[in-house]
């Protein structure tokens, strides 16, 4: 079977997302925390549903829920390394937001021109 490669890297920017909360966690940074944890992993649970979806609009649906997702998770993200709660390298988490959020971009316009 062919490796989807959003399913993949969303999954995998889960698990660096859960790592990340652990080590806020461990420095008593609560709130901006859990927030990302809950945008961050929604990513990849969406790709999952959106894989799983019964038709063409049901994809589309479900992978641009994801997108915002990913979008909400740059957010937090960059509230943690602009407020400068923590002494941790945002800019990685960063970059792997930017890449997903350019790949889900790319699915939702080629989903939506096929629908079209």
């Amino acid at each position: 079977m062919k490796e989807n490669v959003i399913q993949v890297k969303s999954f995998e920017f889960a698990l660096t997302v859960i790592r990340l909360y652990k080590k806020l966690q461990e420095e008593r940074e609560y709130v901006i925390s859990k927030q990302l944890l809950r945008s961050g992993t929604s990513i990849g649970a969406n790709v999952e549903e959106a894989i799983a979806g019964q038709s063409k609009k049901d994809f589309l649906s479900k992978i641009s829920i994801s997108l915002k997702e990913a979008r909400e998770t740059r957010y937090w993200l960059r509230l943690l390394k602009e407020s400068e709660l923590t002494n941790i390298d945002i800019d990685a988490y960063l970059n792997s937001s930017f890449e997903l959020i350019s790949i889900l971009s790319a699915i939702v316009k080629t989903t939506r021109q096929k629908l079209n």
